[in-house]
């Protein structure tokens, strides 16, 4: 799968990170987490004990099992939203699968020990951790079809997948969308969405992965080292761009008139669209629960299922960033954090 470029990414996803210290924790209570004091590189990133954190009135402590790896992560990592973040050390993580370990007095539809997935917000961060505060617009109910390192790779890139098709594409049964990236995180998930909503799905990937599209449900597999996708797909409702710049630019001429284009890389171009006909928008993802438990229902009736191609353990976080950063990922990588609950 070819991802977008970095930057693209960050205006799409945008998440900050804890700040260590900026929730009040218990007096003997410590972690282990992955922590960062500079940005840079992947040796910036350190396995230390730190304070754990303590729930705010409006907010659930999570023992995380399993955190997702995106590519935005290496964003943040590199710098990228410095202007955005607060100080030093930070964690870094965006969604992760766990169980509730204590819940504040606000909280009404969760209870300890409770198996729960989230996706946080700019204000919440820091799955890459034994312990996470999360709100319940946050997080839903753990699907109990799927492993917890699953329900952690569903969170933010499923939540894209569905804002993008749904919430702000309108995708509706008999319609067709181009999915470009379809073997990554963000595409696997979205070709299963396209296709339990009734639409016909061509999707893009490299040679390698064109089965496993198929796998996923993609009418159509495009192996675009070999054919220009726009030589196949045409007059298509939607695009799903995970890749931008050239694949965005090549895109406008397949989407019907009155069509969209939904980009989670990059910027549509005003004159390009009206040239078209068609329409066009940056996907700014935000968690919703509601959409977590879309999700869910859909991982529930097996509509919908996260594929973990790597797991790593938090000592080996370096390497896990690594692959990420390659851009040719298939499906999610996910970050082993604690045991699984006995059922």
């Amino acid at each position: 799968m070819r991802s977008g470029n970095i930057a693209g990414l960050v205006a799409a996803l945008v998440p900050a990170m804890t700040v260590l210290g900026s929730a009040p924790a218990s007096e003997n209570a410590k972690m282990h987490a992955i922590v960062i004091r500079a940005y840079g590189g992947p040796e910036v990133m350190k396995l230390e004990e730190v304070a754990r954190p303590e729930p705010a009135e409006d907010e659930v402590l999570i023992r995380v099992v399993a955190a997702s790896i995106n590519p935005v992560d290496v964003a943040i990592r590199e710098g990228y939203l410095a202007k955005l973040v607060g100080g030093f050390p930070l964690i870094l993580g965006m969604d992760a699968a766990g169980t509730v370990e204590k819940v504040a007095n606000k909280v009404i539809k969760y209870k300890v020990g409770d198996p729960v997935f989230a996706f946080f917000t700019l204000k919440g961060e820091g799955g890459y951790a034994e312990f996470v505060t999360a709100k319940e617009d946050e997080l839903a109910p753990k699907p109990g079809t799927v492993s917890f390192a699953q329900a952690a790779g569903a969170g933010a890139a499923g939540a894209t997948a569905w804002e993008a098709l749904i919430d702000i594409a309108n995708l509706r049964s008999g319609q067709t969308v181009l999915i470009h990236g379809g073997s990554g995180g963000v595409g696997h998930l979205a070709i299963q969405i396209a296709k339990a909503r009734g639409a016909k799905v061509f999707a893009t990937a490299s040679t390698g992965n064109q089965e496993f599209l198929r796998q996923m449900g993609a009418d159509v597999a495009i192996d675009y080292t070999r054919t220009k996708f726009e030589d196949v797909a045409k007059d298509v409702d939607v695009v799903l761009d995970t890749v931008g710049r050239d694949t965005l630019e090549r895109s406008y001429g397949v989407v019907k008139k009155g069509g969209m284009i939904v980009s989670i890389v990059d910027e549509p171009k005003p004159a390009a669209l009206e040239a078209h006909g068609i329409r066009g928008v940056t996907l700014h993802c935000t968690p919703k629960a509601g959409v977590l438990e879309e999700l869910s229902k859909l991982i529930e009736a097996k509509k919908l299922t996260p594929v973990v191609s790597q797991t790593f353990p938090m000592a080996r976080v370096v390497q896990a960033q690594n692959q990420i950063a390659t851009g040719h990922t298939r499906g999610k990588i996910v970050l082993n954090i604690g045991e699984e609950p006995v059922r």
